[in-house]
């Protein structure tokens, strides 16, 4: 897969994942309090760690 279409991919992942998926708050309820600006800082660190591990293990193939 081409690197834009895998960030995409992680991108929706994770936004399903939050927004669609976690409706008891099992995964993502320790955040429940936080501040919109400290969600997001959240969301974008985990997209941007998932993305560089993608990276990594598959620099070998690029």
């Amino acid at each position: 897969m081409g690197p834009i279409l895998v960030l995409i991919l992680i991108i929706l992942t994770v936004i399903i994942d939050v927004y669609w998926l976690d409706r008891d708050s099992k995964r993502w309820g320790w955040v429940k309090n936080w501040s919109n600006r400290n969600k997001a800082i959240l969301l974008i660190g985990f997209i941007v760690i998932s993305g560089l591990v993608y990276l990594g293990l598959s620099s070998k193939f690029l």
